[in-house]
């Protein structure tokens, strides 16, 4: 176990709709692949720790599935569920946005994020697909006078852009504690549970229709 004084949150909640880069932005993050990622909506079906030991903290980010509105099938209701949790249980959130978009999605998990206690970052992600990036000074004002205690950070999750600063604002709303994990740990799950996701990316990445989903 680590046994120095470390900056760490109990975890780092990274929230947002599927596809915006949420899994990609915490292996970027941790700097290993842990989370698997594809094109197609719901592959990430449960909260899955990352963890990141440094030399002065110790970060346990929790990668939830995208939330819907519409909840016709249960697989819907539970990864809202799980991704209800982690927002409610973390000491700080990460809301992950694509770039100007914004729905009735993100809507909701605003509101949600406006009756949370926790301090929350807003990552503007995919900013290197941006034609135009003068645009983000106006959506980020708008989003600022929705939620006025969020602060902001255009990244590139993908790209690698501007997350040693997304990092240092983790870092900066860390409580200090004794470290959860062992300096090598990188996640909570065991060996099984991330080959069967690794294999389960493949799936996901090489077939369509209802095999990838049915793999589970």
């Amino acid at each position: 176990n680590v046994k120095r004084e470390l900056k760490m949150p109990v975890q780092c909640g990274i929230v947002g709709l599927p596809n915006v880069g949420k899994s990609t932005l915490v292996n970027h993050l941790i700097g290993q692949k842990l989370n698997i990622t594809s094109r197609k909506p719901q592959t990430t079906r449960h909260a899955i720790l990352g963890i990141r030991t440094d030399e002065d903290r110790q970060v346990v980010f929790v990668d939830t599935p995208g939330q819907h509105i519409d909840q016709p099938r249960a697989i819907n209701r539970y990864m809202n569920k799980v991704a209800k949790a982690a927002m409610r249980d973390v000491d700080l959130v990460v809301f992950v946005l694509d770039r100007l978009k914004w729905t009735k999605e993100d809507e909701l998990i605003l509101k949600r994020l406006e009756s949370s206690e926790s301090p929350v970052l807003i990552a503007i992600n995919k900013t290197d697909r941006l034609s135009d990036k003068d645009l983000l000074l106006p959506h980020v004002r708008d989003l600022s006078a929705r939620l006025p205690k969020a602060e902001f950070i255009p990244i590139s999750a993908l790209q690698g852009d501007n997350l040693d600063q997304l990092y240092k604002l983790i870092g900066d709303h860390l409580p200090e504690g004794e470290a959860m994990f062992g300096e090598d740990q990188i996640t909570d799950r065991s060996t099984r549970f991330v080959v069967a996701e690794i294999v389960r990316e493949k799936i996901l990445r090489q077939l369509g229709e209802e095999v990838p989903y049915a793999s589970t």
